[in-house]
């Protein structure tokens, strides 16, 4: 049987390889797509969308805790985690659906199967009923990325967890032990610490949410123990005993070893790409450790063959992976998109109190030589951040003291990962220090908090 011809065919239907998809379809290309388990990916059935679910849940268990703070009574208050987890499920369950109605709007081709690209510009595809295949000029890779395991800190479902486990546990756990404090470590640390598991984490790096600014891990790093967890940076663990219902966790640090024991351990050292049982090397597909290399457009050297997202390295980040599909349709439709500039990606981390950024960190933009100011300003000197109870925070700026241009924006507080694209927009039209001064910012609002870190950096701060 002929292959089926395409005008693109996209492996992977997550944030980066559904998009694509979607824009392609807009131009006017004949679109295939090739999904293996669920449309949406990862970061929709798996990652971000089911996990901000449950954090919410774990938000507005925080808050009925804090009812007498508002004036209000909240008696008996608990939980039931099956519930949480089913309304996290309900959430993906939904949104997966609607990525299946926007491929139909788009009248886009669906295999759900394996792919493999047996030679250039072919796809085979494994399905239930048999092999599928196909061809195109154009074939994209969004195949994403899975959990890092570590040798013997292996998952096994039952004492150590991985983002998957811990999306659907079996349990809630009473003494819990986190591997890694970025943003997937650190969310699900603060989800089960605020519902009540004793829980410890533990950093190889020299502070928690260490991509971060150091101030800003620094205050995030105080408001995680105020709330009861431990935080053991410069810590590595080396082994873990599993037994009956607990794990013997051997910890090493500043040259020492101890033990310490729990019921639940998670590991979130990361991730790797999926860069495997594709057939990438047959192709001449030049892999750098778990992800293909590419350039600036997502190309990967092989005529027609394109890495997106998670495959393509870092950022690991959905928001990323979508815009990459966006240039890449473009560029496969005749069309001449700008290339990505990962230093004005945005990172958020839903923790509590919530992370973002976006820039160089101050650390950074001095090692690559810029003289710099910053500025700072603090959630106490916000009226709305005070009227909402939320006034343990801070946003700080970084900005080219020569030039004016903002290098990077930290925040720390509540709704910062919904303030941060204000200073998104801004690197994206190369906003200056006096654009941003002089733009008028909403009262009350906490985005006004955004306008004084800017007046601060040139000593113009009005509420500090």
């Amino acid at each position: 049987m002929a292959a089926k011809s395409f005008d693109m065919i996209v492996i992977g239907a997550g944030p980066g390889g559904y998009v694509a998809a979607i824009r392609g379809a807009q131009l006017g290309l004949n679109v295939a797509i090739v999904e293996r388990e669920h449309l949406g990916g990862i970061c929709l059935n798996w990652g971000c969308i089911p996990t901000k679910a449950l954090l919410r849940s774990a938000e507005v268990f925080h808050l009925m805790h804090r009812a007498k703070d508002f004036g209000l009574k909240a008696d008996g208050i608990g939980f039931d985690l099956d519930a949480v987890v089913q309304r996290s499920r309900g959430v993906a369950k939904q949104l997966s659906g609607g990525i299946g109605h926007l491929m139909k709007k788009n009248k886009i081709t669906v295999f759900m199967g394996t792919a493999t690209l047996p030679a250039k510009g072919k796809v085979s595809v494994k399905t239930d009923k048999g092999a599928e295949d196909l061809e195109s000029k154009a074939i994209v890779l969004a195949t994403g990325a899975r959990a890092r395991e570590l040798p013997g800190l292996e998952a096994d479902g039952d004492l150590v967890w991985t983002y998957k486990h811990a999306l659907m546990p079996k349990r809630m756990p009473k003494k819990l032990l986190v591997i890694g404090s970025g943003a997937i470590g650190i969310e699900f640390a603060s989800f089960f610490n605020t519902l009540g598991a004793d829980t410890t984490v533990v950093e190889v790096m020299d502070r928690v949410l260490p991509v971060e600014d150091a101030e800003i891990s620094a205050f995030a790093k105080k408001q995680f123990v105020k709330q009861g967890m431990k935080i053991m940076e410069k810590s590595t663990v080396k082994k873990l005993d599993r037994a009956a219902g607990k794990v013997t966790a051997h910890i090493e640090a500043s040259g020492k070893t101890e033990t310490m024991e729990f019921d639940t351990v998670i590991s979130a050292v990361g991730i790797v790409g999926n860069v495997e049982n594709l057939g990438l090397e047959g192709l001449g597909v030049k892999i750098d450790g778990t992800h293909v290399v590419t350039d600036a457009y997502c190309r990967t050297g092989v005529e027609g063959l394109y890495a997106i997202g998670d495959i393509a390295g870092a950022p690991w980040l959905a928001h990323k992976a979508s815009h990459e599909g966006v240039m890449v349709a473009e560029l496969v439709a005749g069309k001449h998109p700008h290339p990505i500039k990962p230093n004005s990606i945005a990172g958020c981390t839903y923790c509590h109190p919530q992370v973002a950024s976006v820039g160089l960190t101050e650390a950074k933009a001095k090692e690559a030589g810029y003289e710099v100011k910053v500025g700072r300003f603090p959630f106490i000197g916000n009226g709305k951040a005070i009227a909402l109870g939320e006034a343990e925070g801070m946003i700080k700026t970084v900005f080219d003291a020569k030039t004016g241009e903002l290098l990077g924006a930290h925040m720390v507080g509540a709704e910062v990962t919904e303030l941060i694209q204000g200073y998104v927009v801004g690197r994206a039209l190369e906003t200056t220090e006096e654009d941003l001064m002089n733009t008028v910012f909403p009262h009350p609002t906490l985005s006004e908090m955004m306008h004084e870190a800017v007046l601060d950096a040139y000593g113009r701060a009005l509420h500090i």
